[in-house]
């Protein structure tokens, strides 16, 4: 399962504690921020998108409230924005959709940060599950993820 991978994870970094599992699914941003007591900004959903081959992908960590911008996408990677069909994600993440997370992802899962993530302190990504979350810093995040860097790919909500 998911969760145990995560949760074996942070064991290994001695943070196994941090990891939150509420009784009922925060499989949508709004799900989670009712599960976790946070405004939706902060969940930090990860979108998972083909890669450069069939065995590859590309996951971008969002904030709650952000849109992937397809022509940012393009801007950024160099080709269209293609998400991955369910059956994909699980298999090229080891994670369920709905609980994909930056964490624990095999070699072909490449992590990016999206910068919309940058005006919060902490923000909730998920932990390898639908009822599961984890509250990290963006240094923390960065470094736990192994992510490969900050991009701009997404568009805030007009206020």
């Amino acid at each position: 399962m998911s969760l145990d991978t995560v949760r074996a994870y942070f064991a290994a970094l001695g943070r196994e504690g941090e990891l939150l599992v509420t009784p009922g699914s925060s499989h949508t941003v709004a799900d989670a921020a009712a599960a976790f007591g946070v405004e939706p900004a902060r969940i930090a959903k990860t979108l998972a998108y083909k890669g450069e081959t069939d065995d590859s992908c590309e996951l971008i960590v969002l904030a709650g409230d952000a849109r992937s911008d397809n022509a940012l996408f393009k801007s950024r990677f160099g080709r269209k924005a293609s998400m991955l069909k369910p059956e994909v994600v699980l298999t090229l993440t080891g994670h369920p959709v709905g609980g994909v997370c930056p964490f624990a992802n095999p070699p072909g899962a490449t992590v990016w940060l999206d910068t919309s993530l940058q005006r919060f302190e902490t923000v909730f990504p998920a932990a390898g599950s639908p009822d599961s979350a984890v509250e990290l810093t963006l240094p923390d995040l960065e470094r736990l993820s192994h992510a490969a860097g900050w991009v701009t790919v997404s568009k805030l909500p007009e206020n």
